[in-house]
């Protein structure tokens, strides 16, 4: 119970990755061939960012080494390595574990976090000396709208 009150007292910008990466789970475990969604879903970021960001062909050349590489290491972070968290959780598992596996659960999760948000950083900070800010913050509202685009889409395959 303890759990459940600690992950409620989480900001909930914290909780839109956990969100997000669930929803991904579940979507991609419909799929036959995971690699096959994963490719087509990044061709399709990729197309929607480089119409959004309108980028300049010196910006492109720059920008796309360290976007790929940010979103390869964030992949990672979040499907990769939260999966085995994740799966500790499911059923009533987490009715089973006792208050120090919990504990040790939480620290993982929050260090997995932790490790999000540095590489967030960083790759900002790289940015920065590729893009101007305003390209940066287009490139923030674009990834937005590409993951609510992507869920809607996902919403309607299920809804059908």
């Amino acid at each position: 119970m303890k759990i459940l009150q600690k992950i409620k007292n989480m900001d909930l910008k914290r909780l839109y990755p956990i969100l997000f990466l669930f929803l991904s789970f579940n979507f991609y475990g419909q799929s036959d061939n995971f690699k096959d969604k994963k490719e087509k879903i990044k061709a399709m970021k990729v197309a929607f960012l480089t119409t959004e960001l309108d980028l300049t062909s010196s910006e492109a050349e720059k920008f796309w080494p360290l976007y790929n590489t940010f979103d390869d290491k964030q992949f990672e972070l979040r499907h990769q390595k939260m999966k085995s968290y994740f799966k500790k959780m499911q059923g009533d598992n987490l009715d089973k574990i006792s208050e120090k596996e919990a504990s040790v659960l939480l620290d993982q999760i929050q260090d997995n976090e932790d490790d999000l948000y540095s590489l967030r950083k960083k790759f900002m900070g790289n940015l920065k000396e590729v893009l101007p800010s305003v390209k940066i913050l287009k490139l923030k509202k674009a990834e937005e709208d590409f993951n609510r685009k992507l869920l809607q889409q996902y919403k309607d395959k299920g809804s059908k």
